[in-house]
């Protein structure tokens, strides 16, 4: 399993920083797993599976039109 940091997650989906976190609170992004007293990291696996939902997404919302 490979874990990922803030800046990593930010290069591999595009969002920033307040996007992540607001998309968190929401309940319709990975959360994070916290790693020490003031650092947390991302799961690499959920951060490629979130991203082929959005692509899936994608997909369905063209073959609709």
């Amino acid at each position: 399993m490979i874990i990922m940091r803030l800046t990593d997650v930010m290069f591999h989906t595009g969002l920033g920083r307040s996007s992540i976190y607001k998309f968190i609170a929401a309940g319709t992004f990975p959360k994070p797993v916290p790693l020490g007293d003031r650092a947390v990291g991302w799961v690499k696996s959920e951060i490629e599976d979130w991203i082929m939902d959005k692509i899936e997404d994608r997909d369905k919302r063209l073959a609709a039109s």
